[in-house]
């Protein structure tokens, strides 16, 4: 009798088990076939599809990046190499001429002669009048620098006669002199012609520049 209990148990603990299993599969396929239902819904939804046969995509322009200012970074990095001083000597320089006139090495004298008659026309001119000697130094520098970029040959400086300053001497000649002499863009100078300055102005011949410079 005990025996037959015993097979009677095992029987339903193998219908129990046989039942969870198709569960399991029954659950198992219902998920499957929601997950595949999913994944078609789209398609489902809008019926069949005609792939197009121009992509009919506009092409925008990629924006350039902004240029990086490489040669304002070169000026400003040439205006601190080129600092010019009040304590350089150029005494030794100068023409021994009555004006004092200026010419680089390899220069002949026949350049500040024709810049003392007016052989090229003054294209631009700097006037230092009532600055103080650090502004006048700081204005000549960004004024010669300026003007050779241009391609500038010819220009004047103003820097008084000196009538308005104690003592009656002029105060800047001698400091834009030695300014000048210091400026690798000047060729020569020479004291203005009294039509353009007389004592009070120096016109300057300014190297020519190439194009490749501007």
């Amino acid at each position: 009798m005990a025996h037959l209990q015993d097979l009677a148990s095992i029987a339903r603990r193998l219908r129990e088990e046989h039942a969870r299993a198709e569960a399991d599969e029954k659950a198992r396929r219902e998920a499957a076939a929601r997950l595949e239902a999913e994944r078609h819904l789209f398609s489902r939804s809008v019926g069949p599809v005609t792939p197009l046969r121009s992509p009919n995509v506009a092409r925008l322009r990629r924006h350039k990046p902004p240029p990086l200012p490489v040669q304002h970074w070169l000026d400003e990095e040439r205006v601190l190499v080129e600092s010019i001083s009040d304590d350089f000597d150029v005494s030794t320089l100068l023409d021994t001429d009555d004006q004092l006139s200026f010419r680089r090495p390899g220069i002949g004298v026949e350049i500040t002669r024709r810049l003392r008659s007016g052989h090229w026309s003054i294209q631009r001119q700097l006037d230092l009048h009532g600055l103080r000697v650090d502004e006048a130094r700081e204005a000549l520098g960004e004024f010669i620098r300026h003007a050779h970029k241009a391609g500038l040959r010819c220009v004047r400086v103003v820097h008084g006669k000196g009538l308005g300053s104690p003592g009656k001497s002029p105060v800047l000649k001698s400091r834009v002199q030695r300014w000048l002499v210091q400026k690798s863009e000047v060729l020569a100078f020479v004291q203005a012609r009294p039509i353009d300055g007389g004592a009070g102005a120096l016109v300057v011949l300014l190297q020519p520049v190439h194009p490749r410079q501007r």
